[in-house]
């Protein structure tokens, strides 16, 4: 057992005094992820402080956007009147994912921090794992890799982010508000993430001991038609083959403007700007979903075990593009894989 000290915190000034300059300390949320990898030995805080004190609010902001607090409950989220009405594509995220009763207990500030999945990752007796101990290689490479990303991967690391809320957070325009030691700033949810590069170990751009306190909204009256789509496994307690987050904005038969990001292909929230590009001012019609689904994956990189990956998430950009588009016919919008 590795034993460590734990400690509660009133407000956000309170948690980043407590954790001071220990680099083994770790804020805690609902623990539905920290605990996990503590007990299987992955994360070995030596000090744990708890930040369930922070706020729990859901409020609008003067910009008539919505700010969410770190601490609100994922239940809390896909609950609140204002998030299912206005961006429902962030509701059906997240339920998405899990079981209630851990819905009850996550965090949006640890959901945006979980770690991913990968069952080299969780395995610590005898896999090699760069992301759990860089420099020791990947064995997910040329393993077991029919869940691994397809987009943004490095030879270092090829494991994707589970997060279904984060997804819809990237398409959403999201910003993430921090603070730390060195004081306070808010990042884009896009940039909140890190790709692997060389340094997989790092899954954020946070600094030492920074603490997500809110994520904030902006207003997007086109997020009002906005929805989610999941493919697993199974139809629960099972992460994401491939995901889409999406809002669109139609008139006249044109696409004035639209949202787009992916889960399941990539080590972040992927937003697909490439597929945005296409889909802006064109018509809205099955032929315009699918080339914009082919520009944002034309550059997957699949491995042994997942090239499947690429159609399937083809198939579900489209879907999802037809549905919001209000297209009547969605099995006249699938033609080609890719």
């Amino acid at each position: 057992m590795t034993p460590f000290t734990y400690t509660r915190a009133e407000d956000a000034a309170g948690a980043v005094r407590l954790a001071g300059t220990d680099p083994d300390a770790r804020y805690l949320g609902g623990g539905t992820n920290l605990v996990d990898l503590m007990r299987e030995t992955i994360e070995r805080p030596d000090a744990l402080v708890d930040v369930t004190g922070l706020s729990h609010a859901i409020a609008p902001t003067d910009a008539g956007g919505l700010t969410i607090g770190a601490a609100a409950t994922n239940t809390q989220v896909a609950e609140n009147r204002v998030v299912r009405e206005r961006y429902p594509v962030l509701a059906r995220a997240i339920l998405a994912g899990a079981s209630a009763q851990i819905r009850n207990m996550a965090t949006t500030g640890g959901n945006l921090l979980q770690r991913t999945r990968c069952g080299y990752f969780y395995d610590n007796e005898s896999a090699r794992c760069n992301k759990r101990e860089p420099g020791a290689g990947c064995d997910a490479v040329d393993g077991f890799n029919r869940i691994h990303a397809i987009l943004g991967a490095s030879p270092a690391c090829v494991a994707t982010h589970p997060s279904d809320m984060a997804v819809a957070l990237a398409a959403l325009d999201a910003i993430v508000h921090l603070t730390g030691p060195d004081g306070e700033r808010a990042l884009p949810l896009v940039d909140f993430h890190r790709l692997p590069g060389g340094s997989p170990d790092r899954d954020t751009n946070l600094r030492p001991h920074e603490l997500v306190v809110r994520v904030e909204l902006p207003a997007m009256p086109m997020a009002a038609r906005s929805t989610y789509r999941k493919v697993r496994d199974r139809a629960s307690y099972a992460f994401a083959l491939v995901s889409v987050a999406a809002a669109l904005d139609v008139e006249d038969g044109v696409i004035r403007d639209v949202r787009l990001a992916l889960g399941g292909v990539a080590h972040k929230p992927w937003r697909a700007w490439k597929a945005e590009d296409v889909l802006r001012g064109a018509p809205a019609t099955g032929e315009t979903f699918r080339a914009a689904a082919r520009a944002e994956l034309a550059d997957a990189a699949p491995l042994s075990g997942n090239a499947f990956k690429i159609p399937l998430a083809t198939r579900t950009i489209v879907a999802v593009l037809g549905e919001l588009s209000g297209l009547p016919v969605l099995a006249d919008l699938m033609g080609e894989a890719a």
